[in-house]
């Protein structure tokens, strides 16, 4: 008896069709994504000169992920710009060193990392650059924080290799979400473009209200543990803020500087 495999084939087909089109789709999004939060970076002066980076991986399980080409400026990258790379392939000649040893690593390590940003953003970093420096729960924006910021310290120069990156990772740990970096700036990672970007903001804003307060000389007021947990908690679960954030920025960038998404 021979037995007609035409109808199992085409359903093979039709599936993984359907997957590759999915991936694609994702791509696509995530380029968007990832393009938008340069653009907007460069806009809200996060970012400073060509020497920060972003990144995004393409899935939960996927070891894929775009990151910006070296050399590029924030305010110009487009969709289409941003390199696709794998966490084994090495830098090669379009992605920056630095940026290859913490998001490759940072992505292969923490599978919750689907999104790390790391900036020079200038209030974050003035607070990098006090003695026993900590980040203060001064605020509602601070509380987005509480408990999930892990301190570097110790500035030990660029990171040019590969054990910089785990080490980084060992730092944020299992719980950890935003990394200061002593002298030097500031790691965020999230589960989205979306979620890190937010993120990535709120803690600017949190960290300028800081500063300014500093500067006032007075007593700070900081808000009690118990309630910073609480808001914390409150900010983790309010209902796509992240998502809307990003929806609105994109929006702007669509009417403003369509060639983002090129």
């Amino acid at each position: 008896m021979r037995l007609d495999y035409t109808g199992l084939i085409a359903d093979i087909r039709d599936t993984e069709s359907k997957q590759v089109t999915a991936h694609s789709d994702l791509e696509h999004t995530t380029r968007r994504q990832l393009a938008a939060a340069f653009r907007w970076a460069a806009r809200l002066h996060l970012h400073e000169s060509i020497a920060n980076h972003f990144s995004a991986t393409l899935g939960a399980d996927s070891d894929e992920f775009l990151i910006n080409p070296r050399g590029a400026h924030f305010s110009r990258i487009r969709a289409s710009d941003l390199v696709l790379t794998r966490a084994g392939d090495g830098a090669g000649d379009h992605i920056d060193l630095t940026a290859w040893a913490l998001h490759s690593e940072l992505h292969r390590l923490i599978p919750r990392a689907r999104c790390v940003l790391h900036t020079h953003m200038p209030y974050v970093t003035a607070l990098t650059c006090l003695q026993d420096f900590e980040f203060m729960m001064l605020d509602q924006n601070a509380c987005r924080f509480h408990d999930r910021v892990a301190y570097d310290r110790d500035y030990a120069g660029m990171a040019l290799d590969e054990d910089e990156g785990q080490r980084v990772a060992e730092l944020l740990g299992e719980r950890h979400d935003v990394l200061f970096l002593g002298n030097h700036g500031v790691i965020v990672i999230g589960d989205s473009v979306a979620q890190a970007f937010d993120e990535l903001y709120c803690l600017e804003r949190a960290a300028q209200v800081q500063v300014l307060a500093l500067s006032t000389g007075r007593p700070l007021a900081s808000v009690p543990d118990h309630t910073a947990r609480l808001a914390c908690e409150q900010w983790r679960t309010y209902p796509q803020f992240a998502e809307l954030h990003l929806q609105a920025l994109i929006g702007i960038l669509d009417e403003e500087e369509p060639d983002y998404r090129n």
